[in-house]
C-alpha cells in the first residue's frame, strides 16, 4: 500500500479492511456519544449490553448513543526529518500518512468534518475541517504532497490547530513524539482544556524499539546530521531501556492528563493497527500498544 501513489485508494483499502471479519462496526466514539441506558429488549444488539451494570444489578441494560454528525476533527501530522526513518521499506512518515488518510476517509464517510495541520520549512500547512467527498480529496491531495524534512515546532502547530478547531473538536496527532516533549505535552493538555478530545498516535519503527544492530557502526542524526561511531553490542541494552522508558513516559503522561495514547509500529498492517485502536477506544479500554507480536 505504501507504494501506491493514489492516497484515496490506500485509504479506501484500509477502511474496507477494518470492516472485514467479526468487528464490522468498531467506530463508536468518533461519531456517537453515550446518551443513556434503557432496559434490554429482545432483538437488541448484544454488543451494547453493559456487563458491569448486569454484575451490579442482575438486570440487563443497553447503552444508547446520540449521533453527533457535526463533529470536527483535525489531523496533526509530524513532518520532521526523524519521521523519514527507516530509509528503506516503510518509513514512519509513510505509515503515519496512511493512517491519517484512512482516518480522514472514515470520518468523512460518517458525515463528520476533517482538517489537516502541519508545518513545512517553518510555514503552516492547513486545510480547514469540512465534510464531503470533494473536501476529502483535497485533504488527501495535500497529505500526498508532504515529505519529512528538517525540524518542526510541535507546540506551535498544536496550539494553532486547537485555536482553529470548533469547540467539540477531536485532535489526532500522528508523530514519533521525539521533539520538545515538555512543550508538546503542555500544548496537548491545553488543547484538551479548550474542550477538544486529544489522541496521541505514536508511530515508531520496529528497528527503533528493538535496535537490531551489532558491532561497530556509525549513526547519523536525521535532524542536524551529527555522526557518531559506537559499539552497537555495548549500546543495545541501555538503548532499549531508554526507548522503553520514553514510550512508557508518553503513555503515562497521556493517561494522567486524560488524553488517548496508542503506539503504532510500522511492522503491523495499518488496517489491523487501526482496527485495534478504534475497538479499544470505542470500548473505553486502556490503549495498550499494538505491536507485531500482538497481531
Amino acid at each position: 500500500m505504501a507504494a501506491i501513489d493514489d492516497l484515496e485508494v490506500v485509504a479506501r483499502h484500509i477502511v474496507e479492511g477494518l470492516r472485514t471479519g467479526e468487528h464490522r462496526s468498531p467506530f463508536h466514539g468518533f461519531s456517537a456519544e453515550f446518551s443513556q441506558y434503557r432496559p434490554y429488549r429482545p432483538g437488541d444488539d448484544l454488543k451494547y449490553l453493559d456487563w458491569k451494570v448486569l454484575a451490579r444489578t442482575d438486570r440487563l441494560y443497553t447503552r444508547q448513543f446520540r449521533e453527533t454528525t457535526n463533529l470536527s476533527a483535525m489531523l496533526v501530522v509530524d513532518t520532521s526529518a526523524s519521521m523519514a526513518y527507516p530509509a528503506d521499506g516503510v518509513s514512519k512518515f509513510l505509515y503515519a500518512r496512511m493512517i491519517a488518510a484512512a482516518l480522514a476517509y472514515l470520518l468523512v464517510q460518517q458525515g463528520d468534518a476533517v482538517g489537516l495541520m502541519t508545518m513545512v520549512d517553518g510555514t503552516f500547512v492547513y486545510v480547514p475541517p469540512r465534510g464531503g467527498r470533494m473536501h476529502l480529496r483535497r485533504v488527501l491531495a495535500r497529505l500526498s504532497t508532504l515529505k519529512p524534512s528538517g525540524a518542526w515546532a510541535p507546540g506551535v502547530v498544536i496550539s494553532r490547530a486547537a485555536e482553529l478547531l470548533r469547540r467539540r473538536g477531536v485532535m489526532l496527532m500522528l508523530s514519533d513524539f521525539y521533539d520538545a516533549e515538555a512543550e508538546t505535552l503542555t500544548e496537548l493538555k491545553r488543547a484538551a482544556r479548550r474542550g477538544h478530545e486529544v489522541a496521541l498516535l505514536q508511530v515508531l519503527s520496529r528497528g527503533e524499539i528493538d535496535f537490531p544492530f551489532t558491532g561497530g557502526i556509525e549513526f547519523e542524526a536525521l535532524e542536524g546530521g551529527a555522526r557518531k561511531l559506537v559499539d552497537a553490542s555495548v549500546l543495545a541494552r541501555p538503548y532499549r531501556a531508554r526507548v522503553s522508558a520514553f514510550i512508557d513516559r508518553w503513555r503515562t503522561d497521556a493517561r494522567s492528563s486524560g488524553l488517548d495514547h496508542a503506539l503504532f509500529t510500522t511492522d503491523v498492517p495499518p488496517d489491523d493497527a487501526l482496527r485495534s485502536y478504534l475497538i479499544r477506544r470505542g470500548a473505553g479500554r486502556d490503549l495498550t500498544p499494538m505491536t507485531g507480536e500482538q497481531r
